[in-house]
């Protein structure tokens, strides 16, 4: 093992810093852009679907279902059939989706159907919104896989 590269300055020597956060800043720049994108589309999507207060949050748990399983379908063609460039994935998948997806959101959810009295309906939500994205994720994958599979026989 070496030791790291230093410099000397006044009287004591300091390790040299890299400039690894330059190679970073476009990754940081395609997240931070895609995060908006999808934060916007989710916030558009709980306008046009508002909670009625003690309310079952539909928009919230779609926004969810929906965003797992294009990301099932997104990371089948980024990593199995396209040559991906190599800011795509962080653009979509943790910008885009990343804003989209609100699981956030879907806590607080929780906690106001806990506080408007509505404990079951609250757990019933916990439960339903984490199964169902899990299973939006693995067949939204699957299924991309079987298709590209049949395309390429």
């Amino acid at each position: 093992m070496s030791a790291p590269e230093t410099e000397t300055i006044g009287a004591g020597r300091l390790p040299r810093r890299r400039p690894e956060w330059r190679s970073q800043a476009p990754v940081v720049a395609v997240v931070a852009a895609g995060g908006a994108l999808g934060a916007v589309a989710r916030y558009a999507l709980t306008l046009a679907w508002p909670t009625p207060p003690g309310g079952f949050p539909w928009a919230t748990f779609w926004t969810n279902v929906v965003g797992c399983a294009v990301m099932g379908v997104l990371m089948v063609l980024v990593t199995e059939v396209w040559a991906a460039h190599r800011l795509l994935r962080p653009f979509l998948g943790t910008g885009v989706l990343g804003g989209f997806t609100t699981f956030s959101t879907y806590a607080v959810d929780v906690r106001k159907l806990v506080d408007a009295g509505r404990p079951g309906l609250g757990l019933a939500y916990l439960a339903a919104t984490l199964c169902a994205a899990l299973a939006a994720v693995w067949l939204a994958s699957a299924a991309a896989r079987r298709v590209l599979t049949g395309r390429q026989r």
